[in-house]
Parts: structure tokens; sequence; C-alpha cells
């Protein structure tokens, strides 16, 4: 997706030349969070025990999507190298910008260095993608391309190139590792896939414009976020069909979903809505709301669901939020536009192989 929103203009030397103060910091006895800045270029590492940055990981390209491996191993990071456009630009004049198609891939970054071991294929123009439970596979949106494309984790190759719904975006895999779905931004639809070999299922249509979908822990359902729409649509897996809309406070842009560790609730962002929107997913409510930074996008949940992220691109903070009493407890000045977050173990707490 084009962001749409009036380019912040701030040098960035001075946060990458903090790399290395901030790499020397103590190694966090808590969790890791992972930012992903799409401006700047790089991702913020936040170390979760005192909601503090403690090193910056410089990419070179726009980043947005974010996730670790299931061991803890690996951060993967969505690079591309099309031109981020501002909301008063046209769609002709941004087409004009220049495009460098060799910086699109997937980074793969260890992450008890903070290194780059790797630049994966991803398709063009990479943006959000998912890990299948193991960790072997990604399953990536090309949103320029109507596709899907699928990575061998092991090997960095690709494996597969799968059409799905028009301007592909948010990506989930089942908890199960049997479905991937893939939304289609303009095709108000979300295509389900089959990991092993990327043949295409079935399609679900759901509201205007599908940002981001989570599944239950038990896979039964999808919660899937309208932007246009300004809903959340609740898709019945088994039945392959639409069973529920949630309508999201007046004015809002859903985007990111997160759904916590227990199943109990599901967290939708509602972009220049500036909240966090609660949904109790046995009664298909809103049971709570948050307000957060500016534009909430991309959500992230520690495991045991106490504490949530927000990455906020125009204000360029994480928002973390005590999940039991919904109140904002700190705010953490990141790279420029964060736009995703993912949160895992400490690389020390990693037990060799």
């Amino acid at each position: 997706m084009r962001w749409r929103h009036r380019m912040v203009v701030v040098a960035i030397c001075g946060a990458l030349a903090g790399a290395g103060r901030f790499a020397a910091s103590a190694a966090p006895a808590g969790y890791v969070a992972y930012v992903s800045n799409e401006v700047s270029q790089d991702v913020s590492v936040v170390a979760t025990d005192r909601d503090s940055v403690i090193a910056f990981i410089p990419l070179g390209a726009r980043v947005r999507g974010i996730h670790v491996s299931p061991d803890g191993r690996f951060v993967y990071a969505a690079l591309s190298g099309s031109p981020r456009c501002p909301p008063t630009m046209s769609d002709a004049d941004c087409d004009k910008l220049p495009v460098n198609k060799q910086k699109d891939g997937i980074a793969q970054i260890d992450a008890a260095t903070r290194r780059v071991v790797r630049t994966m294929p991803g398709g063009s123009d990479p943006e959000q993608f998912a890990l299948s439970p193991d960790g072997a596979r990604l399953f990536v949106s090309n949103e320029d391309a109507a596709s899907a494309s699928i990575i061998d984790t092991r090997t960095g190759k690709l494996v597969a190139t799968v059409p799905v719904g028009t301007e592909p975006e948010g990506v989930s895999a089942s908890p199960d590792g049997k479905l991937v779905f893939v939304t289609g931004e303009t095709a108000n639809n979300i295509t389900a896939i089959d990991p092993a070999d990327g043949k295409v299922l079935f399609h679900v249509d759901v509201d205007q414009r599908p940002r981001d979908l989570g599944f239950l822990p038990d896979g039964s359902r999808l919660y899937v976020s309208a932007e246009v729409g300004g809903t959340v649509s609740v898709v019945d897996v088994a039945q392959r069909q639409r069973i529920a809309v949630i309508a999201m406070p007046q004015g809002s842009r859903p985007m990111g979903v997160k759904v916590a560790p227990d199943g109990k609730r599901v967290y939708v962002a509602t972009g220049r809505h500036g909240t966090v929107e609660v949904i109790d997913p046995a009664t298909n409510t809103i049971v709570g709301s948050v307000k957060v930074g500016t534009r909430p996008w991309g959500l992230a949940l520690t495991p045991d669901g106490k504490k949530l992220y927000t990455a906020n691109g125009p204000s360029n903070d994480v928002s973390v939020v005590d999940t039991d009493r919904l109140k904002v407890i700190a705010t953490i000045a990141v790279g420029q536009s964060p736009w995703g977050v993912a949160v895992a173990p400490p690389p020390a707490s990693i037990p060799p192989r």
C-alpha cells in the first residue's frame, strides 16, 4: 500500500550514529520488541523490561512487515525499493519516482548479533508477510503484482508465486499451518491458499479495503480489518464465509489486528482515529478502547498478553499499553514512521542447538 500521509522530513544520521551506543547496552532481562521504521529504514530494538530502545539495525530500504522466527533466532523484515508517496501526490506523479527493485526482499537478521545474514527474494514490493508455525516458510504479499510469494527459509529461495486478490496486503497463517489467508485491498476479499503447494483454495468477500487479519488460537475464525469500510469482518473458516461485521467507532480506519494468546480479546488499531479497540470474540462486540499515539498501525503483544505495543507512524513512537487496565504506561521514541512491531524472547535465553 502506498502510505498516504505527509512525509516527515527529519535527518536520520543521528539515529544511525547512535546504533553503536545502543548496541552496547545491557542485554534485556525480558522480551524484545522489534520495530520496523519505514522512513529511517531501520529496525529499533526495544527491551520490554524497561521499554527503551537498546539498538538500531540499519537496513537501507523501506522497512514494513516484521516477524520473528518461532525459535527467536531470526528477525525477518520486508524491504522495498519502491517510493513512498505523500497523500497529496497523484498516482501518476508517484509512478514517475525512481524505483530500485534490487532493494526488494526479505531481510533475515541474526537476533543475537543484530546483523543481516542474507536478503531473500520476496517478490515485487513486499509489504506484509506471515511465517508458517514451524518457521520453515514465509508467505509474502506483493501488492503491485496481485500475488503472494512463498519462500523456503532454510534455503532462502522462492518456492512459488501465487495469484491472489488485487492489491494484496495482510497475510496470516492458521495455527495448525494448513491454511494461509491474504487480503485483497481492492478486491475486497481474502484468499485462502494451501501453504504446501500454493494452490488457491477459495475466496471470502469482506468489507472495503481489508488491511490485516488474525486467527483465533483454535483456527476457527478470522478477524479482518477494513480501512475504508470502517469495520472488522468475522470469518468462519470451516464455513468459508463471513458470519459477522463489527462496526468500529466513527472516523476509524481499521489497520492492524492482533489476537490475544488466550483468544479472549482481539485488538484492532484504528489508524487516524488514534485508538486501539478491543473486541470480545465471545460476543463479537467492542468491550474496551484505549487512546494511543498518532495513526497506530502495527500491533504486537507480549506472550502473556499483558502488554500491547502499537507502531504510531506520524509521531515516530510506540505506545505501550497495559492490557489489564487499558492504559498507556509508556511511550517510546523509535525511528521515523514506525510501521510494524514483533515481540520475541531475548537471544540470550535461546538454548544452543
